[in-house]
């Protein structure tokens, strides 16, 4: 596959350009969101605007997962260092994410993609799995046992002198909710992560490299998918524009916020055809992993 036979010189040039502006407004959106669903319980308590509350939040837990991504590809900001700082400390440590290790891990994950050798490999080799075994799945994450686990190997790994910021988010939001009158909307942030976070992550990774044709090929068209979304799924399941996952991998450096015009630019001049490398929404997702092999 050569990306020259779509895209010319100068469209790519003008794909790859960062905004920092752009990338401001990422973070923005993304603490906004955790604020706005914080706001929301503190004005409103009651079961629905709590149950939408962690819904965002988790999906936010995300969106800062994905911005470490993002700044571990040095393609949010013009400047390798403000990637480095702003990705590892505005998202990085609340989620408790070295971005450093992340970048080594992940672009690992595009090297190898499509190969035994690939570090993601083990999250996506079953599928598609049977529906019985997707729903276990779906209840390990659910009922906490993902996120417990998950917890638990972080707190395995913890060492002060490394993990400070990590506990130092903590305090401080839970001394900000106190000051609000609050204490116990912190819990909010724990519930979002440990029983529903895994379910969103588990949907991302199905619909990234789960429901592909042949993981086995290099081709990325046949190890990787796109996920069209409608505006919840991009709210909830789907933030910061990771749900064009081929067209990142077949540019890693293009800025999250262009992959849409990468992508319009690309299927406009057949790239996908003939490729079975598109989802319709995550019931289109959970629908593609449970088909028969």
């Amino acid at each position: 596959m050569a990306l020259s036979e779509y895209l010319s010189r100068e469209e790519l040039v003008a794909l790859n350009r960062r905004s920092d502006l752009r990338a401001w407004w990422a973070f923005a959106v993304n603490w906004g969101l955790i604020a706005a669903a914080f706001a929301l319980v503190l004005h409103w308590p009651g079961p629905l605007t709590i149950i939408v509350a962690i819904a965002v939040i988790a999906g936010r837990q995300l969106g800062l997962g994905i911005l470490v991504h993002d700044c571990a590809h040095y393609a949010l900001f013009h400047k390798v260092r403000t990637n480095q700082r702003v990705g590892q400390w505005l998202a990085g440590w609340p989620m408790n994410i070295s971005l450093a290790a992340y970048r080594t891990y992940h672009l690992a994950h595009h090297r190898h993609a499509g190969t035994p050798r690939d570090p993601d490999l083990g999250f996506v080799a079953a599928y598609p799995v049977s529906p019985a075994s997707l729903r276990r799945k779906l209840w390990r994450d659910l009922s906490g046992q993902t996120g417990f686990r998950d917890l638990r190997l972080a707190l395995g790994r913890f060492r002060l002198a490394q993990h400070w910021p990590w506990l130092g988010f903590h305090i401080a939001l839970a001394g900000l909710l106190t000051a609000l009158g609050a204490p116990w909307a912190y819990g909010l942030w724990w519930v979002a992560l440990l029983f529903v976070y895994p379910v969103v992550m588990r949907l991302r990774q199905i619909g990234e490299h789960g429901v592909v044709v042949d993981r086995g090929q290099t081709d990325p068209r046949l190890n990787t998918a796109t996920t069209l979304v409608r505006w919840w799924e991009r709210l909830l399941i789907a933030p910061n524009h990771v749900n064009w996952h081929l067209e990142h991998h077949v540019a890693g450096g293009v800025p999250p916020y262009r992959l849409a015009q990468m992508h319009r630019l690309l299927r406009a001049r057949g790239f996908h055809q003939g490729f079975d490398a598109i989802s319709h929404g995550y019931a289109d997702v959970v629908r593609r992993a449970t088909r028969a092999r």
